[in-house]
């Protein structure tokens, strides 16, 4: 459901331009953004966001970065207070990249797509490289547990991830079938434990 924007009246204008261009994303797609009409939504003046973006593709850059510290966050937190398998871990894993991706079909789309260009900050580079890191270390423990196959973890990561992502953009979508809904997730898991196995 759209939210309304409110007047900007004073403190963090980057946050609040932040915050409105993540609205405004959700609710119609990166080409409605503009820092002009951020500023209108926000009752500045049309200047006032060049203090902080100095163009549309800062803004973008900035919400990604913003998009890969949430869910390395997000990440993270999902492997506090469970088991120490690697089955355990994945499941927590997998389920909270879903959610967030599902909840932010959006942004997520624009993450990867800014995290590939050319101009790409290096903190957004950074932050990219953390958030991929918690799933190789997650790999690299499930070998040393012997619970994963041995091998690069690269390429071990690599159909991990792209099963993850592609049903995560199918779940987003609305192309999943509505049988798939309930039991897609535990189906989706349960494949990328069996091809991680040992052999």
């Amino acid at each position: 459901m759209p939210t309304r924007p409110r007047p900007y009246h004073h403190g963090d204008l980057r946050a609040a331009l932040l915050t409105r261009a993540e609205e405004t994303l959700r609710e119609k797609g990166p080409t409605a953004l503009s820092l002009r009409e951020l500023a209108r939504d926000l009752g500045v003046s049309h200047a006032a966001p060049s203090r902080h973006f100095k163009d549309k593709q800062a803004l973008l850059d900035a919400l990604a970065l913003a998009g890969f510290e949430r869910l390395g966050e997000i990440m993270a937190a999902s492997q506090e207070g469970i088991g120490e398998s690697f089955a355990e871990r994945l499941d927590a894993m997998v389920r909270a990249y879903v959610g967030f991706a599902t909840a932010n079909a959006a942004l997520l789309d624009l993450m990867y797509s800014v995290k590939h260009d050319p101009e790409a900050s290096e903190a957004l580079s950074a932050s990219v490289q953390r958030w991929s890191a918690q799933t190789v270390e997650l790999i690299a423990e499930g070998q040393r547990r012997g619970e994963v196959r041995e091998g690069p973890v690269e390429r071990i990561g690599l159909p991990v991830f792209t099963t993850l992502h592609g049903y995560a953009d199918l779940a987003t979508s609305g192309m999943l079938p509505p049988e798939a809904t309930e039991h897609g997730l535990d189906d989706v898991i349960a494949y990328i434990l069996r091809g991680s196995a040992p052999d």
